[in-house]
């Protein structure tokens, strides 16, 4: 990998649970490219240098079997395990804890592997090539080790049409400076109406606020902030079987302590994910159409 290249960390340890079975392997594509392929060969045109897949070691076999071969002198691949043990010196998985930590915890476990800026992405969400772009332009161009990044999409496109999402809707100025960001879950869409069922309140939304879809932008400083900030997760909620350490969470506290300014990009890219097992045609519809429009090829590695 040249120097100057930034990283592709793809967060792959989740079980599908919603979905039933292993969506990061799931075919979407018309020789049977998986969501993440589509991710990688994106990742590959805009100038990103090498891959770090997150899994659990249960994963280890399909994924080695799948990218070792697929990506042989196309990209330098590294592969790293999240599992609920990987704690820091001290702390102990609770009884009954069977599931990792999160986001967050994920991106911690590449800070061995990784020294240069690299982006975040989910294994199961496409975001099109126009967001690869400008999130390689933006690593590749900024200088300043605290200024980090993350690819906006409007809340309205990245809905599911068959059961409640969570997203991390983002207030900006007028730079596009993210101010914060505000977890918001079971947003569902009512017939034309969009709202958010809290369990005291239900909120309605516009549908065109900036959310994160989990694309984000660091620089490999970025591990000595998740290390301290995990420490402090697991000391206060360490106990509780269902929390989790998110990256939004992180990235709030980072800009309410002037550790990092954070800059939403935006990007002319489609956006769509497979969280449940309808979600799925869809996204082979999709796929398809991109295809049948030129955007990416019959065969993905055909000619790559």
């Amino acid at each position: 990998m040249k120097k100057n290249n930034p990283t592709l960390l793809i967060l792959a340890a989740g079980m599908g649970s919603r979905f039933g079975g292993l969506k990061q392997t799931a075919p979407v594509g018309p020789s049977g490219e998986t969501i993440i392929e589509y991710s990688i060969f994106d990742a590959i045109r805009s100038g990103f240098g090498k891959v770090v897949f997150v899994i659990r070691k249960s994963f280890a076999v399909p994924f080695r079997t799948k990218f070792d071969t697929l990506l042989a002198g196309k990209m330098e691949v590294e592969y790293i395990f999240q599992e609920p043990d990987r704690l820091p010196d001290g702390f102990k998985v609770p009884k009954g804890r069977e599931k990792p930590w999160g986001t967050g915890q994920a991106v911690l476990m590449a800070k061995d592997v990784i020294n240069e800026p690299f982006a975040v992405i989910n294994a199961d969400d496409f975001y099109g090539a126009d967001a690869f772009t400008v999130m390689a332009d933006f690593l590749t161009g900024a200088a300043d080790d605290r200024v980090y990044a993350m690819v906006g999409y409007r809340l309205k496109n990245t809905l599911s049409d068959f059961g409640p999402v969570s997203r991390g809707v983002c207030k900006t100025d007028q730079t596009g400076r993210l101010l914060e960001i505000t977890e918001t879950t079971k947003i569902v869409r009512r017939m034309d109406i969009i709202v958010s069922e809290g369990e005291n309140e239900q909120k309605v939304l516009s549908g065109d606020e900036m959310v994160s879809m989990n694309f984000w932008g660091f620089k490999s400083n970025v591990f000595n902030y998740l290390e301290k900030a995990f420490r402090n997760f697991m000391i206060n909620r360490g106990n509780d079987l269902k929390s989790e350490f998110y990256i939004p969470f992180v990235v709030s506290e980072m800009i309410k302590t002037n550790y990092a300014n954070v800059h939403v990009l935006g990007a002319d890219s489609p956006w769509f994910g497979v969280t449940y097992q309808e979600d799925y045609p869809f996204a082979v519809e999709e796929i398809k159409n991109l295809v049948a429009g030129g955007v990416y090829p019959p065969g993905l590695w055909d000619q790559a």
